[in-house]
């Protein structure tokens, strides 16, 4: 005779058989910004009421976490629902996530690119395939060590500044590696840009204290800058961006934004070392909005400072936290053609998604 423990059990493990079985198809993933969904009435804007919004939080990339579907959640509960029968249950399984995510890219079918050097990798989010993806592979025989600057090349490849390694390695839009140029010229190359006019790219190598321009194939063309505090001059550059045929160098360890044009003569400066919200002190990310405005990560005081395009400083975005609105040492910015702003807040491990609603 079968006791009632035995056919609970019985019924229970037919019926994990059963939503496993049902999960064998090949499922179908849609991409989230935002996990955590909030409607209209709870969007966070910027600024804040009384004053006309510019900006509304879109949402975050975290990674795996991004990408959903109810066949997946199905398969996931049989499974652990067998696991947990059988005596093998365990709900410690780790998730694909950025870590400390540096800076990144959007190509021309909206897939994000991000650079994550606690992953080593690049990570993809690809919302019209439902994919994400991880690329850790620099050359078919070597992994990335510290990837962080990232720009759309010719053809729609993907180029990568791995400081470390010490060169931008070129990847084709499925993450093979295709080669990498400025071995033995460049010392620690972190930002990256690119003119898609003249085929230029541009790599910002902070410990020689300049940004060198390539062509196209990775012949080095000139150098812009050299250490010092004066017009032209760079010390401990980062992160770049090319738009309106200017190209923005964050100019860290001098607080300000350098601007060239592009024949890379000096242009001016945006911002100037202080401790009052719009002065900088540690400019990291730097980019610019099909508007013409221009935005630059104060790493040091966590905040989004947002300019227009004479240079005059408009509002601030951030402070140091983990709420909608915050950032723990950010990175990187880029922006979209459909006027979103991505920021690396890196040691909150996500991308921050913000809409530019327009106006002056």
């Amino acid at each position: 005779m079968i006791s009632n423990c035995s056919r609970s059990k019985a019924w229970l493990l037919g019926l994990a058989a059963l939503l496993l079985l049902s999960g064998c198809a090949e499922t179908k993933y849609v991409m989230h910004v935002d996990p955590d969904y909030r409607t209209a009435s709870t969007a966070r804007i910027w600024p804040a009421a009384p004053e006309t919004p510019r900006y509304r939080y879109v949402g975050q990339l975290l990674g795996q976490e991004n990408f959903v579907s109810e066949e997946a959640n199905q398969r996931n509960a049989g499974l652990k629902l067998f696991y947990w029968l059988v005596g093998l249950f365990d709900d410690t399984e780790e998730k694909i996530t950025l870590k400390r995510p540096q800076s990144g890219a959007v190509d021309a079918q909206g897939r994000v690119y991000v650079t994550d050097i606690s992953n080593h990798a690049i990570f993809v989010f690809d919302q019209a395939a439902g994919k994400l993806l991880v690329w850790n592979q620099a050359t078919a025989k070597r992994n990335f060590v510290t990837p962080i600057g990232i720009a759309i090349g010719a053809g729609g490849q993907i180029l990568v500044a791995d400081a470390e390694l010490g060169r931008v390695f070129r990847l084709d839009p499925e993450g093979k590696p295709l080669g990498d140029f400025g071995h033995e010229v460049l010392k620690r190359p972190t930002g990256l840009a690119r003119d898609p006019v003249r085929g230029r790219i541009y790599v910002s190598d902070t410990h020689a204290h300049d940004v060198k321009v390539f062509n196209d194939a990775g012949v080095l063309l000139e150098v812009i800058g050299n250490r010092g505090e004066g017009d032209g001059e760079l010390n401990f550059p980062t992160h770049l961006s090319f738009a309106g045929d200017k190209l923005y160098v964050a100019d860290s360890m001098n607080a300000r934004v350098q601007i060239f044009d592009a024949q890379g003569k000096a242009a001016g400066t945006l911002g100037q070392r202080g401790l009052y919200i719009g002065n900088l002190t540690r400019p990291k990310g730097v980019t610019v909005d099909g508007a013409g405005n221009i935005y630059v990560v104060e790493s040091f005081y966590d905040h989004l400072l947002v300019f227009n395009s004479q240079g005059n400083f408009l509002l601030p975005i951030g402070g140091t936290g983990k709420e909608v609105g915050q950032f723990y040492l950010p990175a990187g910015v880029w922006s979209d053609p459909q006027g979103r702003i991505y920021v690396a807040d890196m040691f909150n491990g996500r991308i921050v998604i913000f809409q530019f609603l327009g106006g002056a």
